[in-house]
């Protein structure tokens, strides 16, 4: 046994998940200050989060064919490389704005496999640190949690000294330190090796693969419940940050200092989440906490924004929210992989991941018209009333109620699936 493995993992994330704070809010402060316009920063957000969908939705079967510590740092240097060219091509005075969505899109296509390809490999990293699938899955978000916390802090602080376009630059630079980690400490981890097929590669095999990760998604009831609910949710989530927090902040908070500390507050109020329920939770209902923990991290924020002109009472409900957002991930990710078998895990990661982030192009687009056509007020509250109606899904629909944990299996006992398999549940997008 080594913790070293999954130790290099958690500080991989950490540094590009730092990192990806720097842009979240780097990318909307930039475009608003060079184009004024929260139409464009809603297109950016668009280009950006599209070819999210597209990557997640055929990367399984890749990700498995060549190998999930190789799909992991070729990821992070593509975005190095895309998020970099963006500050020198300005500097250069050669960007137009085709180019910054164009690099956006790059970054998106190949940030997604990226992510899956390390979250897949817990079960694995958890059994080599000695651990439960459980406690690494909530280690895992806490941090990545934490991340967030400390990238937006210093994205609110930099890009009020030394500019967006430098920002980007550090974000580039995390990237790379990402793909090094992974590239050097996960050499001799099998699971994170190529996964041969069984049968000749092809097209047909290829699709063939992708296809049982879309079965294993429509037979489970739960899991496409899931996945839809979470589909909106980001959505929302895509339209807050990208458009109506930035221009909120930029309209009532003060400046990108403000904005980074809202942020950091929900980020640190989410490691704190995280932390919790990896101690406690698992004593209470899932299903009764992730209802809980889903309707407390979401219409508030955009409830409080749209009556409030002052940071205090924003802040309160960012930290509240951000206690309730860090649950969430924990729960699925647990019930996620105790249910999905391995060989499959990938594709149906994919397949989640993708229905999960197919609405997130269309919430920063929609947001930025929004915002452009009735205000920034009207915006947070449509917008907060769809996230209240559907967060009351798990109170609703019967399905949900199978969300609770499995009997426990001996270790030598494999995980099957039944011919209705359980419900999986796919982990949502960064929040």
């Amino acid at each position: 046994m080594s913790r070293r493995p999954f130790i290099a993992v958690l500080l991989a994330n950490t540094i590009s998940i730092a990192g990806s704070s720097l842009t979240l809010i780097g990318v909307p402060w930039f475009v608003l200050q060079t184009t004024g316009s929260a139409g464009r920063a809603g297109i950016v957000a668009f280009c950006a989060t599209l070819p999210v969908a597209v990557a997640a939705l055929v990367g399984g079967p890749v990700i498995d064919r060549l190998g999930r510590r190789r799909v992991s740092a070729v990821s992070d240097v593509i975005c190095a490389l895309s998020v970099g060219a963006i500050p020198l091509l300005h500097y250069a005075g050669l960007l137009e704005f085709w180019m910054l969505c164009a690099l956006m899109g790059v970054c998106g296509l190949v940030h997604t496999p990226g992510l899956t390809a390390r979250y897949v490999l817990l079960p694995h990293l958890a059994e080599h640190a000695g651990t439960t699938v459980a406690r690494a899955a909530s280690l895992y978000d806490a941090v990545s949690r934490g991340a967030r916390m400390i990238g937006a802090v210093l994205a609110g602080v930099l890009i009020g000294t030394i500019g967006a376009e430098s920002v980007l630059l550090l974000d580039a630079a995390t990237f790379g330190a990402s793909a090094l980690l992974v590239a050097v400490f996960l050499r001799g981890i099998p699971a994170a090796e190529p996964q041969r097929a069984a049968g000749k590669v092809s097209l047909t095999g290829y699709r063939t693969e992708l296809a049982e990760g879309w079965r294993f998604l429509t037979r489970a009831r739960l899991l496409l419940g899931i996945t839809l609910m979470v589909m909106m949710t980001n959505g929302l989530d895509q339209g807050w940050s990208s458009v109506l927090l930035p221009v909120h902040g930029s309209e009532a908070l003060g400046g990108p200092t403000a904005l980074g500390l809202m942020i950091a507050l929900f980020g640190g109020s989410a490691l704190l989440g995280a932390l919790l329920y990896g101690a406690w939770g698992e004593r209470y209902s899932r299903r009764a906490v992730f209802a809980a923990a889903f309707l407390l991290c979401g219409a508030p924020r955009f409830v409080v924004a749209a009556f409030t002109d002052t940071p205090l009472p924003l802040a309160v409900t960012m930290a509240l929210s951000g206690l309730g957002a860090g649950v969430l991930n924990p729960i699925l990710t647990t019930v996620t992989l105790e249910k999905v078998p391995d060989a499959l895990r990938s594709r149906v990661m994919g397949v989640t991941t993708a229905g999960c982030e197919l609405t997130m192009p269309l919430g920063g687009l929609a947001a930025g018209l929004l915002v452009d056509g009735f205000g920034v007020t009207r915006a947070l509250l449509v917008f907060g009333g769809a996230y209240f109606l559907v967060t009351l899904s798990p109170l609703v629909f019967p399905a949900w109620r199978s969300m609770e944990a499995a009997p426990r299996l001996s270790r030598t006992e494999p995980i099957r699936p039944s011919a209705e398999p359980a419900a999986r549940s796919p982990h949502p997008s960064a929040r």
